[in-house]
């Protein structure tokens, strides 16, 4: 059986058809995948909110702020089957990003750019929603895209940091980001794939993987919107 089936199987009415039993666990860990990757959603826009009034100090720490989000990301690994605790990191590592980004955001907002930030955040909806119900429906094959959006995250993200540290370029940014924003977007129809063929062991690791979908989709699209304003 798939790995959605070994804890969910239980939760299952006694239909005594194996086939029936399977659709049903697989119904419901799609449904509490959904459910996380809404709650993280909300987590993370509450980090974000709070984050606003500490913009100025937490941009102080640059990028030392993503070393509790990769503390937590690594202690939900190895805890993502320990009740409560579980819930406890997830819900932390997806408020603690709402703060990383809320800088990001407040910059927008002390400009009197605010709209741009709703409408990446619309844009990032829309585009989540469109290829999730596309990834659901085709019959096309994405979940064996894994080895190449994995190799093009890495030369994306070296790219990010040489720009960051070195290059300074408004164009490159803008480059780097139109491609992430193209590779986030597979990654959704990856990730959406891999969910409903029982490919995460748990919703957790599912909800995860549309979090981060979604999360870096909206701040590549940000960057992308804020560049195009800037140049008006």
């Amino acid at each position: 059986m798939a790995l959605y089936d070994r804890d969910y199987a239980n939760e299952n009415l006694q239909t005594g058809e194996v086939g029936v039993q399977s659709k049903s666990a697989l119904s419901i860990f799609i449904k509490k995948t959904y459910q996380l990757f809404a709650a993280s959603l909300l987590a993370g826009s509450a980090g974000a909110y709070v984050g606003l009034d500490f913009a100025y100090q937490l941009n102080q720490f640059g990028l030392w702020m993503l070393v509790p989000l990769f503390a937590f990301l690594i202690a939900l690994h190895f805890a993502k089957k320990v009740n409560g605790l579980n819930y406890l990191l997830l819900f932390a590592f997806t408020f603690t990003s709402g703060l990383t980004i809320a800088p990001l955001i407040f910059a927008y907002i002390s400009m009197g750019a605010g709209q741009i930030v709703v409408n990446a955040f619309v844009l990032t909806t829309v585009a989540f929603g469109g290829l999730s119900v596309f990834a659901m429906n085709t019959k096309r094959n994405f979940s064996t895209w894994g080895k190449a959006l994995f190799i093009i995250l890495i030369v994306a993200i070296a790219a990010l940091f040489l720009n960051y540290f070195f290059v300074e370029s408004t164009i490159f940014s803008l480059v780097i980001s139109s491609v992430c924003a193209v590779l986030f977007s597979a990654y959704i129809l990856y990730d959406t794939q891999n969910i409903i063929k029982g490919a995460y062991e748990t919703p957790i690791e599912g909800a995860i993987a549309l979090y981060l979908d979604f999360l870096n989709l909206f701040i590549h699209l940000l960057n992308i919107l804020g560049i195009f304003n800037s140049n008006d």
